[in-house]
């Protein structure tokens, strides 16, 4: 049983878009037993050789208390999406696959409302003053009420939705599969502008969602690339080549940017598929330090001086911000597909692909606390508000924690 889900679940992240055999780059979900053949053809027919491993016993210092469980419909629907739960004041919002949107109380899980609708949500919600903005795999972008879930804009993009939207200074930013940035107005849903990049031929399926630093956005891209466009117009004010492919095979050359970068104290963290972890400058991109040994496709955590990144092996790492060198390393969780690793107060939270949550210690990653809260994955980095954590899991299950 266990090589079963092995297979299933280290194939998982490695979902190769826009290849030629594929119609529109819009992603291997619509194909998903082309995956599987594609998948057994790049990484041979045994995947047991390493298999997750298995929970082990340990003595828990800390305990973690379900503060209350909600169901947003059918959640990813087996897919590989970005829908990540978005946190604002006293709601959080939550979609699934088939167009229910949801708010919810973030002290009891009660709903506030709901709405469903017939669009097929990829990538959301994106949270502003007033919007609530969702990304769909057939190119459509629909704006709602926050305070209300009413509809109040729709506009279609070239391409599937593959980013959380992000919206700052009342600017939506899209990111699509087929390399298009654009702008809307927050809110109307008019376009700004529009930047473009190209995309490889072979690249993870998925993409980072952009930061905005002031009157910059932030965008790493799937060619190893990271770029600062103007909030204004989306004129490009400095580009830096962050990984560059090496190796043989179009696997091991794969350096997709995919982690949402991460800013502190004028630097830029970025992790790539296969070209390890980088600092630049938020000023022009110049590279501070590179750590070669530490790839991730999941997300970068920061506190006051350290990273915390589940790596493509799902093994958690705590980096030095100041020239990226490993302080510790956490193996027991190995191949068990991590979330990205967050890290707050003195805990780092990560999911695994059975629905557990696990709390490790800040200091030196060892296993403080662990609890199961669905049966199926859980592939949404958990989202930290006032020390509550809460999870999204792949069947729909949206849950608070609470270490003590």
């Amino acid at each position: 049983m266990q090589t079963s889900k092995a297979k299933t679940f280290r194939t998982l992240p490695v979902l190769l878009t826009c290849l030629p055999l594929l119609s529109g780059c819009a992603g291997l979900d619509a194909g998903r037993e082309m995956i599987s053949g594609l998948s057994d053809s790049i990484f041979g027919e045994d995947d047991s050789a390493d298999p997750p491993a298995a929970l082990t016993e340990y003595t828990a210092e800390v305990q973690v208390d379900v503060l209350w469980k909600a169901s947003v419909g059918d959640g990813a629907d087996k897919q590989f999406l970005k829908l990540i739960p978005s946190v604002q004041s006293d709601r959080i919002y939550a979609a699934d696959r088939k167009g229910n949107l949801q708010a919810r109380s973030t002290g009891d899980g009660d709903l506030i409302w709901d709405t469903d609708s017939e669009f097929a949500f990829s990538a959301g919600p994106g949270i502003g003053r007033q919007m609530l903005v969702m990304g769909c795999t057939s190119g459509e972008v629909i704006a709602y009420d926050i305070a209300t879930g009413e509809q109040k804009w729709l506009t279609t993009v070239p391409s599937e939705v593959q980013a959380v939207p992000v919206i700052a200074k009342g600017v939506v930013i899209i990111r699509t599969t087929d390399g298009k940035i654009i702008a809307f107005r927050e809110q109307d849903g008019s376009q700004i502008w529009l930047a473009e990049t190209s995309v490889p031929a072979l690249s993870i399926r998925g993409a980072g969602a952009p930061i905005v630093i002031e009157d910059t956005v932030i965008i790493g891209y799937a060619n190893g690339k990271m770029q600062a466009l103007q909030l204004s117009d989306g004129k490009s004010m400095w580009e830096a080549t962050i990984a560059m492919p090496t190796g043989r095979s179009e696997v091991e050359r794969l350096v997709d940017l995919d982690v949402d970068p991460v800013l502190n104290r004028g630097a830029i963290y970025v992790s790539s598929f296969n070209g390890g972890t980088t600092s630049v400058s938020e000023v022009d991109g110049d590279v501070i330090w590179r750590n070669q040994d530490i790839s991730s496709y999941t997300g970068i955590s920061a506190d006051y001086r350290y990273l915390y990144i589940s790596d493509t092996k799902s093994e958690v790492s705590q980096l030095d911000q100041r020239n990226g060198a490993s302080l510790w390393k956490q193996k027991e969780l190995h191949n068990r597909q991590l979330t990205a690793a967050i890290a707050y107060e003195n805990y780092v939270v990560v999911g695994d692909f059975e629905g557990y949550v696990h709390w490790l210690s800040i200091s030196d990653g060892r296993l403080l606390g662990r609890t199961q809260v669905a049966s199926s994955p859980i592939e949404a980095k958990p989202v930290v508000v006032d020390g509550t954590v809460y999870i999204y899991a792949k069947d729909g299950t949206l849950a608070a924690l609470k270490a003590r």
